[in-house]
């Protein structure tokens, strides 16, 4: 269907996308999230999620390239709509460069005991509130065959727009989970269920990769703080979890975050991926 007016109501999920807090609220009393960008859309068309997606946006030069997507949510009854360049604009408030917009249904919070205790590789976020460096970290719960990651109370929608777009609609696919009582997860994964909780940290003596890889059967879990801070105190002073720093140059003392999930999870993990 095409849509000429910015105003038709139709639209509504689609307005103030530049203003995060707006959003937050918007979306919150909605129960929506938006997915941008070809890439992630035909992510979304291919998840669990494509059945609750309420609606399609595509500007009028993306139509022949997202023909399959928009076969493949038709399965799902959803609304496709069609816009010129300067309708997009309008409804979005900036230039919509990437044409392609999804309006999806908010899934239900996961039970976080029942998450835990189904995964055996978990990247876990602390106080993560950067948008693209959450997209970046789910990219690389992706790449490196991460079961879920797993949300400290503080940490950024995982939802937001821009964390989608950036995880290249990994999202969309990684589960996970927000866990209230925390850090006490942490303490009960190293103590009753037998984790191996490592953290990452620059003050740690013991070296990333003086420890061997995960065996195939080992649960572990990888704890990683918001860059600047780093973990908490709370968090680095917990028994029976693992310090580990990587080892890098002298005068640099840390990476990005996302960097830094991944040369773990590198090596961590990579020896039994394909």
């Amino acid at each position: 269907m095409r849509i000429d007016d910015p105003a038709d109501p139709r639209l509504d999920d689609y307005r103030t996308l530049t203003d995060p807090e707006l959003r937050k609220r918007f979306e919150a009393e909605r129960g929506v999230f938006i997915v941008e960008s070809p890439l992630a859309v035909e992510a979304l068309a291919a998840s669990r999620h494509a059945a609750a997606t309420r609606s399609l946006l595509v500007g009028e030069r993306r139509l022949a390239r997202m023909a399959p997507v928009i076969e493949a949510l038709a399965a799902h009854d959803v609304a496709v709509f069609t816009a010129p360049a300067e309708v997009l604009r309008a409804t979005a408030g900036f230039d919509l460069h990437r044409g392609v917009v999804a309006a999806v249904d908010r899934p239900d919070p996961v039970p976080v005991e029942a998450f835990v205790d189904g995964c055996r590789r978990l990247l876990v976020l602390e106080g993560i509130n950067d948008h693209e460096n959450l997209g970046a970290l789910f990219r690389n719960a992706a790449a490196f065959g991460i079961d879920g990651v797993l949300l400290d109370p503080s940490c950024a929608d995982p939802w937001y727009r821009r964390s989608v777009r950036v995880s290249m609609g990994h999202v969309l696919r990684v589960p996970h989970a927000r866990a209230e009582r925390w850090p006490a997860i942490l303490e009960r994964m190293a103590a009753v269920q037998g984790w191996d909780v490592v953290t990452l940290t620059p003050d740690a003596g013991a070296v990333l990769h003086d420890r061997a890889p995960a065996g195939p059967d080992d649960r572990i879990a990888v704890v990683v703080g918001a860059e600047g801070p780093g973990l908490s105190d709370v968090v680095d002073g917990l028994p029976g979890l693992e310090r580990r720093r990587i080892a890098m140059a002298s005068g640099v003392d840390s990476l990005n975050v996302a960097t830094s999930a991944a040369v773990a999870l590198s090596h961590l993990l990579a020896p039994h991926l394909s």
